[in-house]
């Protein structure tokens, strides 16, 4: 580990040695100093990653711990329509972790950050006795009364989303069975898409400039769940068909040998993949709302991803799932709830 939290900043300082226009003073003072640009509003937010809730030390690697931590957060910003600009970062690791561990945390960080043109500005550190807790607070940029809100929605917009869904949930289920490499065989997309989500920030902003969605949300916590926070915000419902609703698609049968004398699961099946979609989380998609005179504006893909028409808004205030059968039932939100599953 570091001999001092003096080292520990300068260690910091050059791991990232970009100049920013609009960075006056990074790390290395009491705060950072940064420009707005006129006419823009900030965006800001934050989300905690910790050892045994968000991430397992046993089967998460440090450098994907550090990617999912910072990707967390931009897809946050990437679900207002707006561009992240600076990253602060505070973390509390065990007495007993090393340098090494540290290392590869803000390699994997610090990666995504370039990508994104994210420069992290500062944030704070601490050893303790107990398991590890990653901070993370993005600051972006929008024009000014640019944000896309959850509680834009109305009656008769429809529903899209992007990508597919039930990817991560279905690469955690693999990583826990600890029988599947994330570099080989048919599970490799699940487990990367666990491991290395992707923000999708610049279908945000392309949302955002052309006017197109009246409300956005992320799937963080699962389909039913966003979908449900976004029609709370909105004061509506919405009806989905589990037609449109893309699922992982083709995945491992877990019916080889090893898989069978270990007592592993199958996730290949139908209901159970369907399943992964609606309530599975941490795909971070974008859940979008889109007036019915603009829907034809809605490419099929946009820079490669695919744009999935999956239902519309409704008055009723309830959500509705019309079956491959065509019979409706009730859509209760079943994603992830810190207060409920934790």
């Amino acid at each position: 580990m570091f001999r001092s939290e003096t080292e520990f900043v300068q260690w910091l300082q050059r791991l990232d040695k970009r100049r920013l226009r609009a960075l006056s003073v990074g790390i290395g003072d009491d705060a950072a100093v940064a420009e707005v640009l006129r006419g823009h509003q900030l965006l800001l937010t934050t989300d905690l990653s910790i050892a045994g809730v968000h991430f397992f030390p046993s089967f998460h690697p440090p450098r994907t711990v550090g990617h999912r931590a910072l990707a967390r957060s931009l897809s946050d910003i990437a679900a207002m329509g707006g561009v992240p600009r600076f990253a602060l970062v505070s973390l509390v690791v065990s007495r007993s972790t090393t340098r090494a561990w540290v290392s590869a945390f803000f390699a994997g960080l610090t990666s995504l950050a370039r990508r994104f043109n994210v420069k992290v500005v500062g944030g704070d550190t601490a050893l303790v006795h107990g398991g590890s807790v990653v901070d993370v607070v993005v600051v972006g940029e929008i024009p000014r009364g640019g944000a896309v809100l959850r509680s834009g929605a109305r009656p008769g917009d429809w529903i899209f989303v992007s990508g597919r869904l039930g990817l991560s949930a279905l690469g955690l289920r693999l990583l826990k069975t600890r029988g599947v490499s994330p570099s080989r065989g048919p599970a490799s997309r699940a487990l990367r898409a666990h491991l290395y989500p992707e923000p999708r920030c610049a279908l945000g902003l392309f949302l955002s400039k052309n006017r197109l969605a009246s409300a956005l949300i992320d799937v963080s916590d699962g389909l039913s769940t966003d979908l449900s926070h976004l029609c709370e915000a909105s004061g509506v419902g919405a009806r989905l068909r589990a037609d449109r609703v893309p699922g992982p698609g083709p995945v491992p049968t877990g019916s080889d040998r090893r898989s069978r004398a270990a007592g592993r699961t199958s996730f290949e099946k139908p209901d159970d993949l369907f399943d992964l979609a609606l309530h599975g989380g941490e795909d971070y998609e974008l859940l979008f709302t889109v007036p019915e005179a603009k829907a034809s504006r809605i490419p099929r893909q946009y820079r490669g991803i695919p744009l999935h028409h999956i239902g519309k808004i409704t008055s009723s205030g309830k959500m509705v799932l019309i079956g491959r059968n065509g019979v409706e039932r009730t859509l209760k939100p079943g994603g992830y709830d810190h207060f409920r599953n934790g």
